[in-house]
């Protein structure tokens, strides 16, 4: 186990991880923070829940301590695939950075592009942007990218889902040959590869394993229904919450459609919930997020793109009203709850439809 002290971090940014409650560094961050301090690539294949976000921002904001920004001159750029991961960024940022003078905007679609805009006038150090709206931007002639030293990519495999991949690259290419480039995706498809090839500089490969797969203190149980009638799962789900003694809880769906639908049920059946997807308007859903952290909101319904990257320390339960497609979703689901030593609670709803998909978790969980 090795202690942040140890990282070689500044005691600014020390002091403010301590703040935090943080004193011993997960494996990405281990190995990757000496490593950007030194000003080296990096390309860090890791899961969300292993520490990334501290990995990059950490090593970031003591590089640039030293410096001025300009006006629409960023000195950093962080790239992440969607608005909520863009705000998870930032307000790593605020947490760490907080005894620096540097200073960050967010560059996100669906909020007010005049407050960018200014804050750009005015000059940022770091800039978190999801990739279109900072495109955008930038053919305005509102931010230019030739002070950037250090690049930033968060969750590349996800941005090449959502077909982020030639804005990516355009990017590289308006940036320095010469900066830093922290490269981080949870899986290497040939696509990203190719891109780490082409752009990143001798980099040092950090490979983490996803975190032992299922936390220990999670406690894991499947509801079995006979019928995938849409209504006897909605039924079903009631009744899990009914009986659960739910401080607060997230439901997954599989679908925007049916993330809409089960808040809708469940309101009208006078739960306290609120749907979260990605076609929802930006203001809305980060007024839901704030709600459901706050503790004013009981039971956020998601999908899993929204809830890539959702950090939300205490989270009481989570019901898999669908079995995910993808196994490790299933991980990455209930990785919701039982954080930082604390106990959690998950429920699965199993219908005869779902057997292909819960054999993958079974084999893959254990």
């Amino acid at each position: 186990m090795t202690e942040f002290k140890d990282l070689g971090l500044s005691p600014e940014t020390l002091a403010a991880v301590v703040d935090t409650g943080y004193t011993v560094a997960t494996p990405i961050q281990e190995q990757a923070i000496p490593v950007a301090l030194a000003g080296q690539d990096v390309l860090g294949i890791a899961q969300t829940g292993t520490g990334k976000t501290a990995a990059f921002t950490l090593p970031t904001i003591d590089r640039l301590a030293a410096g001025r920004s300009k006006a629409r001159m960023p000195r950093a750029l962080v790239l992440a695939p969607t608005r909520e991961l863009a705000d998870q960024v930032a307000e790593s940022f605020r947490k760490y950075a907080k005894n620096t003078n540097l200073k960050w905007a967010l560059l996100i679609g669906g909020v007010s592009m005049g407050d960018q805009v200014s804050a750009l006038d005015k000059g940022v150090d770091v800039l978190i942007a999801t990739p279109g709206r900072l495109l955008d931007l930038f053919d305005r002639s509102k931010v230019l990218l030739t002070g950037v030293q250090t690049m930033i990519v968060d969750e590349a495999d996800r941005m090449l889902d959502m077909g982020f991949i030639p804005d990516l690259e355009r990017i590289f290419r308006l940036t320095p040959p010469a900066k830093q480039t922290l490269f981080f995706s949870a899986t290497m498809p040939p696509e990203i590869t190719r891109l780490t090839t082409q752009f990143l500089r001798n980099p040092t490969r950090i490979e983490v394993a996803r975190p032992a797969t299922t936390a220990e203190t999670i406690a894991q149980r499947v509801a079995r229904i006979p019928s995938a009638d849409p209504k006897a799962k909605r039924a079903a789900l009631r009744a899990l919450v009914e009986r659960a003694d739910v401080k607060n809880g997230i439901i997954f769906c599989n679908r925007k459609s049916e993330v809409d639908v089960v808040a809708k049920s469940l309101k009208t059946h006078g739960f306290d919930a609120a749907p979260i997807h990605g076609d929802l308007d930006q203001a809305l859903r980060m007024k839901t997020l704030a709600a459901f952290r706050s503790g004013e909101l009981k039971l956020l319904v998601a999908s899993d793109v929204a809830a890539r990257g959702l950090d939300i320390p205490d989270v009481s339960h989570v019901f898999n009203y669908d079995v995910p497609h993808h196994a490790d979703d299933y991980v990455h689901r209930i990785g919701r709850t039982g954080r930082a030593g604390k106990s959690g609670q998950t429920f699965m709803i199993l219908t005869p439809a779902d057997a292909k998909n819960f054999d993958k978790v079974v084999k893959l969980t254990g």
